[in-house]
């Protein structure tokens, strides 16, 4: 079971039903671990290695060299390690300060997510400089999952590390999903949307993902460094405009996309182009695995228990209106199942900033959730994304009750106020409701759950 930080002191009859819900959390993040999901995926015996449902001879190979990003990415490396031993050459993967792994020939390199840093450049730059040097006869293993578009940085020249760190806190804050930011991150960077697989060539390329985009879209895993590119110049223009970020963002960047909307630059790579002949990219783990894990344990501990979806997407505090009617409709109706009732939903929400507080999607769902159901006994709200760490915060989302609101007016504390100012982290801190997971070493979108007792 997942180990859990303190502060779930409680007692009585609500502490019974917290350690449930985490309980059921826990199976959820034990199913993507990413060692076990490289495990199931591949194998080795003597220099045959199966990789899902191809063989590999590695025989035929001079050197294998591991290079990827993520905060997953360290705990992969960690599992191919394992299964190639000594025949495994070297390699280096960048992942989030504090989701390092034990390896020994794979350096990890921790750099800065959400924000990229110099961290992350420098490495990333030494990637780039290794797959330059790899042959026909090498074989490349890439390990990708959510946080590489962050930590995987190499921006095109005459953009500079502190422009994208302009461009991405602009995205971060004007609600746009998460295929809208990767559209515009690819078309500014020397190594996303399939340029890090142009890098790799001749090189046979096998690419392993852990899935953190609503539907798994291979190209908006970590911005697709080794997938076909299906955006273009213009979709990202697009998003700029959309949400009128065109005069906030740095002018290098906008001179850029305007060249590359006009045809003055090499699109990214697209479907046939030869760089993917040798490339092959495989889901290891995603939401759905996760979500599934949580209705098995659920049922497994009395509740009635159902998956509605993991194409959950929406801003976070519409979308808790819709958790809190499903909890209204069990309580009123017994639909779609009667209590004790375990609803999980799987996606991935995004928050338009309009505050200077501090809390990150899970975190106003949940604020947002206690609005809604206020009042409302035997309900119980839980919202968590899977890598542990929500937003620019250490907590990896809240729990919702009837009587949130309650208990923060008690406290002489607004609930409306601190989600109009994007605040849910300090309301629920102050209730002692975060949920604190530190780094799972994982990352498979988000999770909700919707209890009634």
């Amino acid at each position: 079971m997942y180990e859990f930080q303190d502060p779930f002191l409680k007692e009585g009859r609500r502490g019974e039903r917290l350690e449930r819900a985490l309980a059921i959390l826990s199976a959820a993040l034990v199913s993507v671990d990413p060692v076990i999901a490289v495990r199931r995926y591949l194998s080795r015996e003597g220099d045959s290695l199966y990789v899902g449902g191809r063989a590999y001879d590695l025989s035929r190979f001079r050197h294998i060299y591991v290079v990827g990003a993520g905060k997953a990415s360290g705990a992969m490396a960690q599992a191919l390690e394992e299964i190639l031993g000594e025949r495994l050459t070297s390699g280096l993967v960048n992942v989030k300060y504090g989701y390092l792994a034990p390896t020994q020939r794979v350096r990890l390199q921790e750099a800065g997510h959400p924000l990229p840093d110099e961290a992350g450049l420098s490495a990333t730059g030494k990637i780039v400089d290794l797959l330059r040097e790899t042959k026909e006869d090498d074989l490349v293993i890439c390990l990708i999952s959510g946080g590489g578009s962050a930590l995987l940085i190499s921006p095109q020249e005459g953009i500079s590390l502190e422009e994208v760190k302009r461009l991405t806190e602009v995205l971060l804050r004007c609600g746009a999903t998460i295929n809208e930011i990767n559209a515009v991150r690819k078309h500014i960077s020397q190594v996303k949307g399939g340029r890090l697989a142009r890098l790799a060539y001749p090189a046979s390329l096998i690419t392993l993902l852990l899935s953190d985009v609503v539907g798994d879209p291979l190209d908006m895993i970590a911005s697709g460094p080794t997938v076909p590119d299906t955006t273009t110049y213009a979709d990202a223009w697009q998003v700029l405009e959309r949400y009128k970020l065109l005069e906030e963002i740095p002018l290098s960047i906008v001179r850029h996309l305007e060249l590359g909307k006009a045809g003055q630059i090499e699109e990214t790579p697209k479907e046939g182009e030869i760089a993917f002949e040798r490339t092959y990219n495989l889901v290891i783990g995603n939401n759905r695995q996760a979500a599934l894990a949580a209705v098995e344990k659920a049922q497994e501990l009395g509740f009635n228990a159902l998956l509605l979806t993991t194409y959950l997407e929406g801003e976070a505090r519409e979308v808790a209106k819709v958790l809190a009617a499903l909890a209204k409709e069990v309580v009123r109706y017994g639909e779609p199942v009667s209590p004790p009732a375990c609803l999980v939903l799987g996606g991935e929400t995004t928050v338009t900033v309009r505050g200077d507080g501090l809390g990150g999607r899970n975190q106003e769902m949940a604020l947002a959730s206690a609005l809604a159901i206020e009042g409302m006994e035997d309900v119980f709200i839980l919202c968590a994304a899977t890598d542990g760490s929500d937003g620019p915060t250490d907590a990896a989302g809240a729990m919702a009750e009837g009587d949130s609101v309650a208990r923060g007016h008690e406290l002489g504390l607004d609930a409306r106020a601190y989600l109009a100012n994007n605040d849910s982290y300090r309301f629920f801190q102050a209730l002692g409701d975060l949920i604190i997971t530190g780094p799972t070493n994982t990352n498979v979108n988000d999770l909700a759950m919707v209890f009634v007792f």
